[in-house]
C-alpha cells in the first residue's frame, strides 16, 4: 500500500492573462483521500513527476465538507467539489482544471463574482433595513419549511453555471442558482415583498428566457437542489406577471 501512488495532471496558469500549461504530479496514496488532500500533499512538496521543482498549486478551499462551495473545479472534465471527490472513485490520471466559464485568477482559482452580481440583480435577500423592530418574524408552517429547505442549501459553488450550455458571454444568462434563489425568497413571508422586482429582473437580458432546459444543472448540483423545478415554477411566475403588466396598459 505504501508504494501505491496517485497520478494527477493539473492545468496551470500563473497569471489571469498568461498562457496555460499542464504539470503532472505523483503523490503517495492513502485510504479515503480526496482531491484536496492530494493538493495539500503537492503544496508540501511541489515537485513534478519528472522531478522538477515548481510552485504550489493555487486553489480555493475552506470548509472541506461541501458547505462553503469554494473548492469547485473541473475534475476529469466534470464540474464538482474537490472536497467530496474521493481519489478511489476517480479514474487516473486525475485531471484538474479551473472552471472554463469564469476568469482565471491563478491555476485552479477562478473569479466567481458574477454569481454574486446576479444575486444582487434579483435582490436575493429578505428586505430588512434595520430602521424598525419587526418583532420575532413570521411563522412558517412545516410544509413551507419543507418546501424551502432544499432550495436554501445552495452553496454558490457555480457548478450549475459551468455545466450550463446557455451560461456564456453571448447570453449573459443568470444561471439556475440565481433563479432558484428567486423562488426561495419569493416564497418567504417577508421576502415576497420584493417579488415583483425579482420577477421583473428576470424578464430582461440574461433572464429566465435564456434557459434552454438542458437540465445539466440539476445533474451536477452537489446539494441535489431541485433546480429544474425552480426554473419551471419561476418561469410561470414571470410569464404571469408579464401578461398581467401587458393587460394593465
Amino acid at each position: 500500500m505504501a508504494d501505491k501512488t496517485v497520478i494527477i495532471k493539473i492545468k496551470r496558469q500563473p497569471t489571469p492573462s498568461g498562457p496555460s500549461y499542464w504539470e503532472e504530479f505523483s503523490v503517495p496514496y492513502r485510504p479515503n483521500m480526496n482531491v484536496i488532500s492530494a493538493l495539500m500533499d503537492i503544496a508540501a512538496d511541489p515537485i513534478t513527476r519528472e522531478g522538477k521543482a515548481t510552485t504550489p498549486i493555487t486553489y480555493d478551499s475552506n470548509c472541506l465538507e461541501e458547505v462553503c462551495g469554494s473548492c469547485a473545479m473541473l475534475i476529469n472534465g466534470k464540474a464538482r467539489m474537490a472536497c467530496s471527490a474521493l481519489i478511489d472513485q476517480l479514474e487516473q490520471p486525475i485531471r484538474l482544471e479551473p472552471f472554463s466559464k469564469f476568469p482565471v485568477v491563478r491555476d485552479l482559482a477562478v473569479d466567481r463574482a458574477v454569481i454574486f452580481e446576479n444575486l444582487k440583480t434579483v435582490k436575493a435577500w429578505v428586505p430588512i433595513d434595520g430602521t424598525y423592530d419587526l418583532g420575532p418574524g413570521p411563522r412558517l408552517t412545516a410544509e413551507e419549511q419543507e418546501a424551502a429547505y432544499p432550495i436554501s442549501r445552495c452553496i454558490s459553488c457555480c457548478c450549475c453555471m459551468e455545466a450550463c450550455p446557455q451560461f456564456n458571454e453571448s447570453t449573459g444568462f443568470v444561471g439556475a442558482a440565481t433563479i432558484a434563489q428567486v423562488r426561495l425568497f419569493n416564497t418567504h413571508p417577508t421576502g415576497k415583498a420584493l417579488k415583483r422586482e425579482r420577477l421583473a429582473a428576470l424578464m430582461g437580458d440574461g433572464g429566465i428566457q435564456e434557459c434552454g432546459y438542458a437540465q445539466n444543472c440539476v445533474e451536477v448540483c452537489p446539494k441535489d437542489i431541485p433546480l429544474t423545478k425552480s426554473i419551471a415554477e419561476v418561469g410561470g411566475q414571470v410569464m404571469k406577471q408579464a401578461l398581467g403588466d401587458l393587460l394593465r396598459r
